[in-house]
């Protein structure tokens, strides 16, 4: 009886190891192509039948290799491709975006909640990092570097991080592969300055130690959204 009760516990604590490490679940058969029409609700997407599926589920002309608009507030645009845009990704735990940056533009601190990022960098210079979560002494540590054509970094998952072009003068180009089939974004400034409905003044002065008028006037701008 003792061992049975001690090959259940192992078993029941792999089974909740595995699940607290795992981002996407992970697929059970070749493929579980998205079926977004479907009126059933899961966590993800139900499959649409395979003798349904052909090869322009698993495939997008996505364009990847035209510039994109960078003409807003931060000078960035993402382009995303995640389950949305090509259902074949359902249950593979896997997406990219292309991410374009003007001159001095950035793609501001944000976090992926579900997902790790590894980032290439195919033309320009970059100025990228990430900052730890709450330590034991009070410190979000911050790890910086400066990438050139070709470098990679990795942004551990859900933690805050951020890319900025630093040349003044010329343009850069990277691609993001994600851990999941759709990461999610929350983009620190939009989230607490731009909320539907605003979080108090009360709350974002205190935690921020700065007067009221200072968070009216932040939630009072227009938080743009460079990701399309």
């Amino acid at each position: 009886m003792a061992a049975s009760t001690y090959f259940l516990l192992v078993a029941f604590l792999a089974l909740v190891t595995s699940q607290s490490i795992a981002s996407d679940p992970s697929p059970l058969q070749d493929f579980c192509v998205a079926d977004k029409y479907s009126p059933v609700k899961v966590n993800g997407f139900v499959c649409k039948d395979p003798m349904a599926v052909n090869a322009d589920d698993f495939f997008k002309a996505a364009k990847l290799d035209q510039p994109r608009d960078t003409k807003n507030k931060v000078g960035s645009n993402v382009t995303l491709i995640n389950v949305m845009q090509l259902p074949g990704l359902n249950t593979l735990g896997i997406s990219l975006a292309r991410i374009d940056y003007a001159p001095l533009g950035q793609n501001p601190p944000h976090t992926h909640p579900r997902a790790t990022e590894i980032l290439t960098v195919l033309e320009g210079k970059l100025y990228v990092g990430f900052v730890t979560s709450n330590q034991a002494n009070s410190n979000n540590k911050l790890f910086t570097k400066v990438l050139n054509k070709g470098d990679v970094f990795v942004f551990p998952q859900g933690l805050i991080h951020f890319q900025f072009n630093p040349v003044h003068d010329k343009p850069a180009v990277a691609i993001a592969a994600l851990s999941s089939q759709n990461p999610g974004v929350i983009t620190i400034a939009n989230a607490v300055f731009g909320s539907k409905p605003p979080i108090s003044d009360d709350v974002l002065a205190k935690a921020f130690q700065v007067q009221k008028g200072t968070i009216d006037w932040l939630q009072a701008q227009f938080w743009e959204n460079n990701h399309y």
